[in-house]
């Protein structure tokens, strides 16, 4: 083997690596909606979650990219810790999918119809039709599909080329004696466990298995022992992706490791006892891509077969090994490892804006109790919660924008409708602040509102907290009836804080109001009005998404024009909130 033949297996190598890298990246991102159906129909049943696993893995090729989907999963309190357990047990027996197709590239056979399922036959015409998807450009789809054919085009390419470089190592003592050498059980497993752990992929670690079995000095007795260290190398990916997690990432992080560890000297203890006391002869065989597959399937669904049953086993270590601090541990509110999926990603942050349009929702309302009953707990909970949705808003709109670029069609729009949503959620926030500063300005100035001007309030304050729940029932339910009462209601509120200002210059002309006061109604009066606001504009979005049409003002003047409804609900309003 000559210094050209090194070159050229490191060059299929990181063909090989690259190819396999492109083809699961665009499968994951190819697969989005798919891969969000699969996680809602989730359940703690144990073969729904390991045939889950199992399916995701399959599609995206990689049991590392499954496996720390799932720790971003958990840490982002998507799945349960039990859940997330029987998904990792899947995810094991759907990545041998691989290997029985790079298996494919040992058929030997002069039947034409048999070549013809010999990758260097198809290969070419997939990475025809790849370019032409990618180049031809447009929507993302189709790109990712292109994407998916030239990273299998890339990957079989590299499998050659490595296959082809170490053929000259059959006549190599050294080579012979490294694998003589793994036939030691223990040194196998750990010569597998180091590679995967170094390319952080048991797939990509099989195949490299697979391409120096064509030399004919890898015989089964050495390849199975690091097809099982192969297990526990991949576990790398998953550790790694839960530094800086939850307790509860980190324990489906572990219970990853220890399903392969314990997995792994189960079967191997099997394994030595057998080859002592039996050897059978297929040990000494030399290994085929095609053996390798079964090998490594077999193996895998062994390890299923052990361990599913024991799944509760496994969860209840995680949870000794990982315990709770004292404090407990502030739950993350979104998981940047999501961003590998991102329709899962635009649903976390659904769920998220939800939380914080609840939170907006309270402090407005504690904020309007503060004007007739200020206290001290009141102005902290409408403190907290103004400060809890800055927060969210931050991390919300930051996340968004990173997701955006990855989304298209009908989540791309969603997307938008949140970034827009979550301004309003915040300027609601915001204004109930102002509301409860208004309130604690007349406790400590000792103001007292005539009977009049009490029951004027006491109309509008109630007109905004049913304002404030049809905003709240419209964003977090989709609810179109609740958003198509929102923009009349939001109307007959302006009309009201016209008609409330107008009857505070009345009664400051009378003498019944002070100059002081009037500058605290006044306050209440814009911080209300403004709250309706974006209460209308949040109904807006939530119609927009339903229309297919993303010109709030258009929507809401169409909501207005002439429309039978929407004049009934504006009578019905102003006759509920007329002083």
């Amino acid at each position: 083997m000559t210094i050209f033949d090194v070159l050229t297996m490191i060059g299929g190598l990181c063909l090989f690596l690259f190819g396999m890298n492109q083809m699961g990246e665009s499968l994951e991102r190819r697969a989005g909606d798919s891969l969000r159906l699969l996680l809602g129909r989730l359940t703690s049943n144990k073969a729904a979650g390991f045939l889950t696993g199992l399916g995701v893995t399959a599609v995206i090729q990689s049991s590392s990219a499954t496996t720390v989907m799932v720790v971003g999963f958990v840490n982002s309190g998507l799945m349960t810790l039990r859940q997330a357990i029987n998904v990792i047990m899947g995810a094991n027996v759907g990545t041998t999918v691989t290997a029985w197709i790079l298996s494919l590239s040992g058929i030997e056979s002069s039947n034409i119809f048999v070549q013809l399922f010999k990758p260097t036959s198809f290969t070419p015409i997939l990475a025809l039709i790849g370019i032409i998807l990618y180049m031809m450009g447009g929507e993302q789809k189709r790109r990712d599909t292109g994407t998916i054919l030239l990273g299998f085009a890339v990957l079989m390419f590299g499998m050659d080329t490595m296959s082809d470089a170490v053929s000259g190592l059959r006549e190599v003592a050294w080579f012979q004696n490294m694998f003589i050498l793994f036939k030691n059980p223990v040194l196998g497993v750990l010569a597998g466990a180091v590679l995967t752990g170094i390319i952080q992929s048991s797939s990509a670690s099989v195949g490299i298995l697979q391409a120096l079995a064509s030399t004919g000095q890898v015989s089964y007795g050495a390849a199975i022992p690091i097809i099982m260290g192969q297990n526990i190398g991949t576990c790398v990916t998953a550790l790694l992706s839960s530094v800086g997690a939850t307790r509860n990432a980190k324990r489906a992080a572990f219970v990853h490791l220890s399903f392969n560890v314990i997995g792994t000297a189960a079967w191997l203890a099997v394994f030595s006892l057998v080859d002592a006391l039996v050897h059978p002869i297929f040990l000494d065989t030399a290994a085929e891509g095609f053996g390798i597959a079964v090998c490594h399937s077999i193996f895998n669904i062994l390890c299923t077969a052990l361990l599913l049953p024991m799944s509760g086993l496994l969860e209840k270590i995680a949870y000794t090994l990982i315990r709770e601090p004292a404090k407990k541990e502030q739950v993350a509110e979104l998981d940047e490892r999501l961003l590998a999926t991102p329709p899962i990603a635009l649903e976390r942050c659904s769920v998220v804006t939800g939380e914080m349009a609840k939170i907006a929702s309270h402090g407005m309302k504690d904020a309007l109790m503060s004007i007739t009953s200020y206290n001290k707990t009141l102005a902290d909970s409408v403190t907290e919660c103004e400060d809890r949705c800055d927060h969210y808003e931050d991390i919300l709109g930051t996340y968004l924008v990173k997701l955006s670029g990855s989304l298209s069609g009908h989540d791309s729009s969603e997307a938008a409708k949140l970034l827009r949503i979550i301004g309003d959620f915040e300027r609601i926030s915001d204004h109930s602040k102002e509301i409860m500063k208004a309130a604690e300005e007349m406790q400590e100035k000792g103001i007292v509102w005539s009977p009049s001007a009490s029951h004027e309030l006491e109309v509008l304050t109630h007109a905004i907290r049913e304002i404030v729940d049809l905003t709240l029932e419209a964003f977090t339910k989709d609810d179109m009836e609740s958003a198509q009462k929102v923009e009349p209601l939001e109307q007959v509120i302006d009309s009201l804080k016209e008609a409330l200002r107008v009857s505070h210059i009345m009664r400051l002309q009378r003498g019944e109001c002070t100059i002081e006061a009037g500058f605290i109604w006044t306050d209440l009066l814009t911080a209300m009005q403004r709250t309706s606001d974006h209460c209308s504009n949040i109904a807006g979005c939530v119609i927009d998404i339903a229309m297919g049409n993303m010109n709030l003002h258009e929507s809401l003047r169409a909501v207005k024009a002439g429309d039978a409804e929407y004049d009934h609900l504006h009578a019905e309003y102003a006759e509920k909130y007329k002083i």
